[in-house]
């Protein structure tokens, strides 16, 4: 398992346990490892988590994806130099919470 970048140079962990959990309970995820890098390396924006203050949201719009024209949310979990993808979706709406980067 080698580690993925963000946009701020931080090593992401993307688990094999977590590409389980997407192909299993997310099929439209399947074959959607590029994307989810691009994302967390070029987001359109992120978010920080009402719930957990330790999670980031990072989304970026794709036109055409498994499901049409939606954004992808890749959750990353964050902390004590240990930062790991929880799970990854695609989604109409951005969720509400603290804006921490916007693309210009």
């Amino acid at each position: 398992m080698l580690p993925l970048l963000d946009i701020n140079n931080r090593k992401i962990r993307f688990t094999d346990e977590r590409k389980n959990h997407l192909h299993e309970n997310h099929p439209e995820m399947r074959n959607q490892e590029k994307n989810i890098s691009e994302t967390l390396l070029l987001p359109d924006l992120i978010v920080q988590s009402n719930i957990d203050l330790n999670v980031e949201l990072f989304y970026k719009f794709f036109v055409h994806s498994p499901v049409g024209s939606k954004y992808l949310c890749v959750v990353v979990k964050s902390g004590n130099d240990d930062n790991f993808i929880i799970t990854s979706y695609f989604t109409d709406s951005i969720k509400k919470g603290k804006l921490l980067w916007k693309k210009k």
